[in-house]
């Protein structure tokens, strides 16, 4: 967020500070005003990520695209738009999003999509092409325990 000017930034802290405690609608407050002083794709993907969390997943995508319009090397928004279609049980439609994630240039956490690949590729079968996912997961983030669980997982299914 550092590309931000600071009155911007300020606003979208104080909005995760509220949105971590699960004031999702003081959060969406202070992250509307943050667009008012400067329209920015890290307001519009949390703003998003809180209406989610509401279970407001397609006005999640809705801001999501938004803050792509404004910042299409921003990774976190195609990886929450994969994670929401995935929510809304739309598995082949969220691959191609985690996929554009996995290649965003501004991302981190940058394993995240290859879990959310993962996952869709377990529950469709295709537990190769999960285990690949988990793989890329563990070299990006090599003490992430949710990765090592879930490759466990995969690696049982295929014994």
């Amino acid at each position: 967020m550092n590309h931000l000017r600071p009155d911007a930034r300020e606003l979208i802290e104080k909005a995760l500070e509220h949105h971590m405690k699960g004031e999702f609608d003081k959060a969406i407050e202070l992250y509307k005003k943050s667009i008012e002083v400067q329209p920015s794709a890290d307001a519009y993907t949390y703003m998003g990520w809180a209406y989610s969390m509401m279970g407001e997943h397609e006005k999640a995508i809705e801001l999501c695209m938004k803050a792509i319009a404004i910042d299409p090397n921003f990774g976190n928004p195609y990886n929450d738009i994969g994670s929401y279609l995935i929510a809304l049980g739309k598995l082949d439609e969220a691959i191609p999003w985690l996929k554009r994630a996995t290649v965003a240039p501004r991302y981190e956490p940058r394993h995240y999509p290859h879990i959310n690949l993962a996952k869709i590729y377990m529950a469709k079968g295709m537990l190769y092409d999960a285990l690949k996912e988990i793989n890329q997961a563990l070299r990006l983030a090599p003490e992430y325990v949710p990765a090592h669980t879930l490759r466990h997982q995969v690696l049982a299914l295929l014994n």
